[in-house]
């Protein structure tokens, strides 16, 4: 048995039911002891009696009274055929969750989606994982690389899934990601135009960029933007940029950079794999203690919550090998604006 507690209302948990915030924050209470609580003034909002259906803001204070303990964990048939450290790696890469959507710090190495030669274990499969007493699976409203990392949503309901759709497609949400790129840009802030194309031949997946004049008259070729911005630089030998995918083609932040001279750190496929890499560009191995994984992080997402309107910016921490990487190069995370495109809109 707890305690009598008072618990402040985050940022992120405002404007719902105070019922079903504290079901979700303690869930040894069951609707009926939540309202048998209000109506005995053992809950409080604000040292306030308060109903169960009262809607709750930031900043609110919240007096729960003594709780039974939460009981242990057990298997579900939700999760019965996925690995227990399957389970704990997707629930422990939960950035945010409310009842309308789910966003995660998807790990590298993990597929978003199943395909060829992905076998089953990517983020759709677990997502059995992600239902938190909800009936239903949250859907993926978009996608990363495998390779990728970083923030990845998911929609709880059909409704969420659709308007967050709509929010990517109208361009309305704002994508920053952050990588190591060979060499350092020149200029040190611009914008990248080349269209892009499936390359063909034995890697299908592969993207051929292709000068803006010929996407018109080149079958299956798309427009892509990308703006990117140098942050840090290791003398000429490499960049720390941040990289905004104004469209958001396949591979394009990948296969734009390998363009321009500048591929991402790690990237095989468009950087080459040599390790020697003496400056100025090219190379897609920095070489010595720098992991040879791909350096390629979604660092943040700001959009309009689908439900509430409220703006949202949700922002990865770096993954291990991405960390190592700063650490030993002397870059920090705080060093730079969060979005340094900011004066440029």
């Amino acid at each position: 048995m707890s305690r009598v507690q008072t618990v402040t209302i985050g940022a992120d948990d405002g404007d719902q039911r105070l019922d079903r915030w504290i079901k979700r924050r303690f869930p040894q209470m069951s609707q009926a002891m939540v309202e048998k609580a209000c109506r005995k003034g053992e809950i409080r909002l604000d040292g306030a009696r308060v109903k169960a259906s009262a809607r709750i803001e930031a900043g609110q204070s919240v007096r729960i009274p003594p709780l039974p303990d939460a009981p242990a964990p057990r298997p579900t048939a939700d999760t019965r055929g996925i690995a227990d450290a399957d389970v704990a790696m997707i629930q422990g890469a939960v950035l945010f969750k409310d009842e309308h959507l789910i966003a995660l710090n998807k790990p590298p190495g993990l597929p978003s989606q199943g395909g060829s030669g992905q076998g089953n274990r990517h983020v759709d499969a677990l997502t059995e994982a992600l239902k938190f007493g909800y009936k239903d699976r949250p859907v993926l409203v978009h996608r990363l690389d495998k390779d990728t990392s970083g923030v990845l949503l998911l929609a709880r309901t059909p409704r969420v899934a659709r308007r967050l759709g709509e929010a990517f497609r109208a361009r309305t949400t704002r994508k920053i990601y952050w990588a190591i790129v060979a060499g350092v840009p020149s200029p040190v802030m611009g914008t990248i135009r080349y269209g892009l194309v499936k390359a063909g031949g034995r890697d299908s997946e592969r993207m051929r960029c292709i000068l803006p004049a010929d996407v018109d008259r080149t079958d299956g070729a798309k427009r892509a933007t990308t703006d990117y911005a140098v942050l840090e630089r290791l003398g000429s030998r490499a960049a720390w940029v941040a990289l905004v995918p104004v469209t958001g083609r396949t591979h394009q932040l990948r296969a734009h950079m390998a363009e321009i001279g500048h591929p991402i750190v790690g990237d095989g496929k468009y950087g080459g794999s040599g390790q020697e890499n003496p400056g100025d560009g090219w190379g897609a191995q920095l070489g010595g203690e720098i992991s040879r994984k791909l350096h390629l992080h979604a660092r943040s997402l700001r959009f309009r919550h689908p439900i509430t309107d409220r703006e949202i910016t949700l922002t990865a921490p770096l993954p291990d090998h991405m960390a190592r990487s700063w650490s030993m190069l002397g870059w920090h995370e705080n060093d730079v604006p969060a979005d340094p495109f900011a004066d440029e809109d």
